[in-house]
């Protein structure tokens, strides 16, 4: 059975809209709009004017006489006395004769029936409800999605919270456990002095009492009145009188002092974006600038002791210097033309050295070069990179072969993984610049024969080479891209130099941001390398045309990558 659409929301019976007290409708007037009983039906309904036109229908038809519309009582809004007989598609108007006569006549060809006008209109209104229930239904599934997104995130935030507490108390555990091995091992060195004291201390006791006992034996000879028995004794005394002077030791070792370490963002660990790799907002300040005489800085290694070991290939030498104000006071100077060098776990240097197909290690300490397990022979190494895990990446050039590589080594030198050729046996380099990897493990190498076009290399264990950066279009509009040093920041992100420009690329090798130096009066960069506090030391050279050894290192403050 159908029923009116006011019937259906309203689920409360309904009385005659006329008598207001019948609750058994029957009827309802189309023009007027009124259900009805029997009663009022053929009575009070018949008393509204032109009641008798009006067209009254079953309360069992409502919703089917839309088929029984009526179109032709429809008043002309113009013409007053007359009817819409037509509808106008051009002007969206009913029109009647007259209108038709006076303003249509060209429109007759648009000129449409009422009611396929109607059913048109009606039509288009579907379809706009069926948009405006599908922008609905989409709404939905957005808020459904946003709302799934947010609790996704809540629960990531909490993992993310409690990933952080955890490393905090495993990092407070390892600096207790540290700090404890180093009391121990301070314990136990002031046990060993104390124990070398003491037996000197001992030795010097028991000479002290020898001492001591003669002394009296020789003050009561002095002492005695007995002539005779002074010269029968006073011999052997002079035989005895002298006493051994305690054997001690020269020296003593002492306490060690205690030097602090700084606790810095990249050993302690970063947040960083699973998402899709965003442009970074970079930002270089420099703090300090010292000038050198030197051609050009070809890398820098910072200290814990503040000062730096610096490379000047060019120039044949390794320097040891301690900045000092804006000073760079040298310590110490080797002669030699060193194409890499890396700090090891021990705090000393690992260097290639040309002429060499077997790493070296100068001791800081002690200024000693020996030799190391670390041979890339028939190749001579050109850079060298050493991962946290203590694995040596090696880049290797043989011009006399036409080969070039990089090699993965364990701590005992044996090789893990040679890259040489990529899957179409074709060489996959030009000439091993620099290397640096990220935490996924992923290898970059910056990889430039001397005076040609160059690109970035990565590298991943087990597939070779993922990816190949060769500068951008826009930062090398006007000088190809010659990538010079490479290094990993500690948000592991790479960055390398180029001319004036420094590129920072994603563990992937996709570049996410850029850095003219040039903006902040920085000329030439070369290398780069971050200090243990994080600021970040940029080496230069001098200008392609100059002869001066005048090449400038600048420790500047970074944000943004």
């Amino acid at each position: 059975m159908a029923f009116s659409q006011s019937i259906k929301k309203s689920q409360i019976p309904i009385n005659c809209h006329l008598c207001d007290t019948e609750k058994n409708i029957k009827w309802k007037c189309i023009d007027c709009e009124l259900l009805i009983c029997d009663k009022c039906k053929d009575g009070r309904h018949l008393r509204i004017k032109n009641a008798q036109e009006h067209k009254v229908i079953s309360i069992k038809d409502i919703g089917l006489h839309s088929g029984e519309l009526d179109f032709t009582n429809i008043k002309c809004q113009d013409h007053a006395s007359q009817s819409c007989c037509l509808f106008c598609k051009i002007c969206d108007s009913l029109v009647c004769p007259t209108c038709v006569s006076k303003v249509h006549k060209k429109h007759a060809n648009d000129l449409i029936e009422i009611s396929e006008a109607y059913y048109m209109k009606k039509e288009r209104l579907k379809n706009g409800q069926s948009k405006i229930q599908m922008v609905e239904k989409n709404a939905i599934t957005k808020k459904e999605q946003l709302v799934k997104r947010k609790n996704a995130e809540n629960a990531k935030y909490s993992k993310v919270i409690q990933d952080i507490l955890n490393h905090g108390k495993v990092l407070k555990s390892d600096i207790d456990k540290y700090i404890k091995e180093l009391k121990d091992e301070v314990d136990e060195n002031l046990k060993t002095i104390f124990k070398s004291i003491d037996k000197d201390l001992s030795i010097v006791s028991q000479s002290m009492k020898q001492s001591n006992e003669k002394n009296n034996e020789v003050e009561d000879l002095i002492k005695s009145t007995d002539v005779a028995n002074f010269f029968s004794d006073v011999r052997k005394m002079e035989k005895s009188i002298g006493v051994q002077v305690p054997k001690t030791q020269s020296s003593y070792n002492s306490i060690p002092k205690f030097v602090s370490g700084e606790i810095t963002q990249s050993n302690v660990g970063v947040l960083q974006s699973e998402e899709s790799p965003e442009e970074l907002s970079v930002s270089l300040n420099i703090i300090k600038e010292y000038q050198t005489e030197l051609t050009v800085i070809t890398d820098i290694i910072p200290c814990v002791d503040n000062s730096v070991w610096i490379s000047a290939n060019a120039d044949d030498c390794l320097i040891h210097a301690l900045p000092s104000g804006k000073e760079l006071n040298v310590v110490s100077t080797f002669n030699m033309k060193v194409h890499g060098m890396a700090k090891t776990k021990s705090n000393n240097l690992l260097l290639s050295v040309q002429r060499k197909c077997r790493l070296q290690q100068l001791n800081i300490t002690t200024g000693n070069i020996t030799d190391t397990v670390y041979n890339v022979s028939p190749f001579g190494p050109t850079c060298i990179y050493i991962t946290s895990g203590n694995k040596v990446i090696v880049g290797g050039n043989s011009d006399k072969l036409g080969r070039r590589a990089v090699f993965v080594m364990n701590e005992q030198g044996d090789y893990e993984t040679v890259y040489e050729h990529d899957q179409h046996n074709q060489p996959i380099f030009s000439y091993p610049m620099s290397i640096t990897s990220t935490s996924n493990g992923n290898i970059h190498v910056g990889d430039c024969y001397p005076g040609k076009d160059g690109r970035v290399v990565v590298l991943t264990t087990g597939s070779g080479v993922i990816n190949s950066y060769k500068g951008h279009p826009e930062i090398n509009k006007v000088k190809t891209f010659k990538p010079n040093r490479i290094v990993t920041t500690p948000r592991d992100n790479v960055m390398m130099t180029d001319t004036q420009s420094i590129h920072i690329l994603d563990s992937k090798g996709n570049l996410v941001s850029w850095y003219n130096t040039k903006d902040i009066g920085i000329l030439y960069p070369y290398c780069l390398s971050f200090t243990p506090t994080g600021q970040l030391y940029i080496g230069c050279s001098k200008s392609a045309n100059s002869t001066a050894k005048e090449a400038k290192i600048y420790e500047v403050t970074c944000s943004g990558f």
